[in-house]
């Protein structure tokens, strides 16, 4: 695991925050390759389904977080980054870069993919124009730093502590825990987009993974499947009850109606040897307990 670190402290440049002029031509580098959009386009459509993201957030790939250092204009774009809280725009105006302080708050976390190719997501370079590693920590100083490898399924956090990063260790599931949004980040391998490789997912406090879209309608669907099958049973148990002994009370039928898909099973291997409604009642009240 590669982990570059600043060899010898060097001084705090001179930072001030500013917006772009209007007439600033922003980088428009071309994208490394066709999986960095997808793994940033999958991160925030599990977010936008979970009711994560707010008006007032700011979140996206390749778009420039920008300062003045030195008096020089430094704009880096993250593959991924979160903004808890951001002031709004005026109406009409699209937002094409951001600079902290002035535009809301600092990034709480930054994403880099690797791209195998210059390794500039650890350079820690502290001359213009700065190091990716470099401007995320000394310059923005955002909380936590994340490094992707998707080729060789890398995750690496790292948090800011005392004005340099530190690489965390995951928890016994593999995963990070990021206080500021109140999740799990870790690496899940499957399919998406028809390519099977590694994605970062997100996490709740349960455990449980937020599902993307199409995950969400599978679990829709298996849950109809599901609820349609133990109501198939309730009817047939209804029925077969009913035959046996006459009209059901609401009040048993409820009860029946809120048994598990096991107690449907055992009742309708039982009923038969039930004497009377009494018994039946008996039956149901001790699997209420």
């Amino acid at each position: 695991m590669i982990n570059t670190q600043l060899a010898t402290v060097t001084p705090k440049p001179r930072i001030e925050w500013a917006k772009l002029p209007p007439d600033f031509i922003l980088p428009d580098d071309p994208v490394e390759n066709i999986y960095q959009p997808l793994l940033a386009a999958a991160l925030r459509e599990i977010l936008d389904l979970a009711g994560f993201v707010a008006p007032d957030m700011l979140m996206g790939s390749n778009f420039g977080l920008c300062a003045l250092v030195e008096g020089k204009i430094v704009v880096k774009a993250p593959d991924w980054f979160y903004i808890p809280r951001v002031l709004p725009v005026e109406p009409g105006v699209i937002r094409r870069s951001y600079t902290p302080h002035v535009e809301g708050d600092i990034p709480a976390l930054v994403m880099e993919f690797l791209s195998g190719t210059d390794n500039d997501e650890y350079s820690s370079k502290s001359t213009f124009p700065y190091g990716k590693w470099y401007f995320y920590e000394r310059i923005l100083e955002v909380p936590i730093y994340v490094i992707f490898d998707p080729y060789e399924d890398i995750l690496e956090v790292h948090y800011l502590k005392s004005g340099k990063y530190e690489l965390q260790q995951p928890d016994e599931n593999e995963r990070y825990w990021i206080d500021s949004m109140n999740l799990s980040l870790g690496v899940w391998r499957g399919k998406r987009s028809n390519l099977t490789i590694s994605w970062l997912r997100w996490w709740d406090e349960a455990g449980n993974m937020l599902p993307w879209a199409n995950e969400k309608v599978q679990q829709s669907l298996q849950k109809g499947i599901e609820q349609g099958i133990e109501q198939g049973k309730v009817e047939l148990i209804t029925r077969l009850l009913t035959r046996q002994f006459g009209r059901i009370e609401p009040e048993l039928q409820g009860a029946i109606n809120c048994l598990s898909t096991s107690d449907l099973d055992e009742l309708g291997d039982v009923f038969l040897n039930l004497a009377d409604i009494e018994a039946l009642s008996s039956w149901l009240a001790e699997r209420q307990k």
